[in-house]
């Protein structure tokens, strides 16, 4: 199995490189002039995007092709008081050259909208607001020029008093969804309502692929082993490079979200690094199935935490290191 490792939005190491500088919707407020506040906000976003490419050209120097983009490119990007406001097309040069180096390089990007961005709401104002997000997310990535390998990953959101009920209000609402913006989508267990069954069982009905976070279900599961439900994890993702998707079919190794607990007092939180001694014991069950892999961690150090997993991996047996952010297993 080939494992290639990302990580996630910002760098520890690239200095004055912050993908997400903001103005806040009081600052903004402030400013007399609406248009030259909006002009503002539309700078800040080019600056964001031009740290992005800054971190994917530190990314290919350490040979990591795994990276997801922050979801706050934009300051004030769908506030209601900006409802109007589209600075995509404003910013096109920009996502254009992002885009460009990604495709060049192979990278594989993704992004992670917040968890205000939900399916599962009974309330139709949060349900369109979580809608209108997923097709701003659609139209950067488009104007990057990447085709559905880009993917949006989400999670199935609250129960609100009755999961069963919110799980059939995902599908439904799902099923609403533009196709484009369905063939974005994956889906992840969360670490308090929807665990990896609940949510594998969703992502199978609705037909998308789903990504473990193996954290998560530490934390919340019923007593399934995440070993277990791989070969049906693993088939969502088969089921998605083999649908009928056009010319824009991918082929997309199954991705997996992994970080530690911050402490035994705190097990939800993310730990600075990586603890190696339980992703590699489930990394050496799903390896005979699973030729390739691609991991996202999501620990606090970032590619600090990547570059000390790598050097954890080195001094493991079996595992061989292909350069400095893949390994074989």
């Amino acid at each position: 199995m080939i494992i290639r490792l990302g990580y996630v939005a910002m760098s520890m190491t690239v200095q004055n490189a912050s993908p997400s500088r903001t103005m806040t919707a009081t600052t903004f407020n402030k400013l007399m002039d609406r248009e030259a506040a909006i002009r503002k906000l539309e700078r800040l976003g080019a600056e964001n995007i031009h740290n992005t490419l800054r971190l994917l050209r530190h990314n290919r120097a350490h040979d990591i092709m795994v990276f997801r983009i922050s979801s706050k490119l934009i300051p004030l990007i769908g506030h209601e008081m900006l409802e109007e406001w589209d600075p995509i097309p404003t910013l096109a040069a920009e996502f254009e050259e992002l885009g460009h180096y990604a495709k060049q390089h192979g990278m594989r990007v993704s992004f992670h909208p917040d968890h205000f961005t939900v399916l599962s709401t009974p309330k139709e104002d949060v349900l369109r607001k979580s809608i209108q997000d997923l097709d701003r997310h659609d139209a950067m990535l488009n104007a990057m020029g990447l085709g559905k390998e880009a993917m949006c990953n989400i999670h199935v959101g609250g129960s609100y008093g009755d999961k069963e009920k919110a799980s059939k209000r995902f599908i439904h609402n799902f099923r609403e969804l533009r196709p484009e913006i369905q063939q974005r989508i994956t889906l992840e267990n969360d670490d308090k309502t929807f665990n990896a069954l609940d949510t594998l069982e969703i992502a199978e009905e609705v037909g998308v692929p789903m990504v473990l976070d193996i954290h998560h279900h530490a934390v919340n599961n019923n007593g399934e082993d995440a070993r277990e439900l791989w070969p049906r994890i693993r088939q969502t993702w088969l089921r998605h490079e083999d649908g009928e998707s056009g010319p824009e079919e991918t082929h997309l190794p199954p991705k997996i979200h992994v970080s530690s607990p911050r402490s035994d007092t705190d097990p939800r939180s993310h730990a600075d690094y990586v603890e190696i001694g339980p992703l590699l014991s489930f990394l050496r069950v799903i390896a005979p199935t699973t030729p390739s892999l691609d991991i996202m961690i999501e620990a606090k150090k970032k590619d600090d935490a990547l570059f000390r997993l790598m050097e954890d991996f080195k001094e493991q047996e079996g595992v061989s290191v292909l350069n400095q952010a893949s390994i074989q297993l």
